[in-house]
Order: structure tokens, then C-alpha cells, then sequence
């Protein structure tokens, strides 16, 4: 991870808190946590913002990357009140990190609409969100192909 130093300590009281620590538990994607996907995601953000030369709060950028997916619950188990977790998630995270931390609106904007397009009406407002968004992307597809490529391979 090229950008652990400075995600560490930007987001210190985030990464020490006991509810982001219990994000290890949950299963994200594939086999990588919730919390590890956060720290890859935030990681995709500072370089996409690096290599195409954004000019960003990067503060701003890493606190609310680290906190885009603190809806803290295992969205895998079969419980009727999560199951539209792509379309509500992204509510509930910033419910949670409000209630937790003190954000700023761009990180507010971050959480809220990191979800687009798939949730059309949360659309991003700032560049941070933007890059958040497509960081995400970027992350959550090679998660998965993973997963899905680590299964085959221990397929008979």
C-alpha cells in the first residue's frame, strides 16, 4: 500500500476505533474484509488523485474514503432488513460515521453518494466523491474477480 503512512495518520482516531476494528469481521468481497477493502479503497483514492493530478483535501479524501462502507453488519447473512444493501448501505455508513466521528460535508458527500451511478439520486458533489466513487470501483471489481478466480482454482 503506497499511501499507509499518510492514511494512518490522517485517520488515526478512525482506523483505532472499536467499530472500525469489528469491520475485520465482516466479509466485504471475496475473501478480503471490510476493513481491508477501506484501506485499499482510500489507497485507490490518493493515487488516482496522484497520477491524474487532482488537487483534492486529501484529509477530507481519506476520512471519507475509510468510513464509505461503516454500515457495520455482515451484509451477507440472510436477513430481510439488508436485503437491498447496494441501494441503502451508503445511508447507514454515514448514519454510523456521524454518529461516531466529526465530518465535514465533503466527507458527508463522500459516504453519501460513493454508490453511484447505482444509486442515481445520490450523485457526488465534489471531486473527492467522485474519485471515491470510481476508486471503489476499481477495487470492488478486482475483489471479486479474485474471489471468483480463487474458487475455480480450488474447484475439482
Amino acid at each position: 500500500m503506497r499511501h499507509l503512512a499518510e492514511i494512518s495518520r490522517e485517520g488515526r482516531d478512525i482506523l483505532a476505533s472499536d467499530e472500525m476494528q469489528s469491520t475485520r469481521r465482516f466479509v466485504q468481497h471475496g475473501r478480503v474484509s471490510v476493513y481491508e477493502h477501506s484501506l485499499k479503497v482510500t489507497d485507490m483514492c490518493l493515487t488516482l488523485a496522484d497520477v491524474l493530478r487532482i488537487q483534492t483535501d486529501r484529509r477530507s479524501l481519506i476520512r471519507g474514503a475509510l468510513l464509505h462502507d461503516f454500515f457495520l453488519y455482515d451484509w451477507h447473512a440472510d436477513e430481510k432488513w439488508h436485503r437491498l444493501h447496494g441501494y441503502t448501505h451508503a445511508s447507514r455508513a454515514l448514519l454510523n460515521a456521524m454518529a461516531r466521528f466529526t465530518l465535514n460535508r465533503r466527507e458527508r458527500d463522500m459516504i453519501y453518494s460513493h454508490m453511484f451511478p447505482l444509486n442515481l439520486t445520490h450523485v457526488p458533489h465534489f471531486r473527492e466523491s467522485v474519485l471515491l466513487c470510481t476508486a471503489d470501483k476499481i477495487v470492488s471489481t478486482a475483489e471479486t474477480v479474485r474471489g471468483v478466480m480463487d474458487k475455480h482454482k480450488q474447484a475439482p
